[in-house]
């Protein structure tokens, strides 16, 4: 199973960096947290960019394990 690619850009394009709003969040989240506009958090994708592909990598172990 291949990884698929992505770009920030792309994830920007799609609105993967709006959180929750303000009000409802869990403040074990803070570092990933980019700032907060409008009420609404911004997820700081320098850091799910990584950390997604980790992920993934992680998920196409598993697959490929037969897990």
């Amino acid at each position: 199973m291949a990884i698929p690619s992505f770009t920030m850009r792309q994830l920007l394009e799609a609105g993967v960096h709006f959180g929750h709003s303000t009000r409802r969040w869990n403040p074990k989240m803070a570092s990933y947290l980019y700032g907060d506009r409008n009420g609404i958090h911004i997820i700081d994708l320098q850091q799910t960019v990584p950390l997604l592909h980790q992920a993934l990598a992680a998920v196409r172990d598993v697959v490929a394990s037969n897990g």
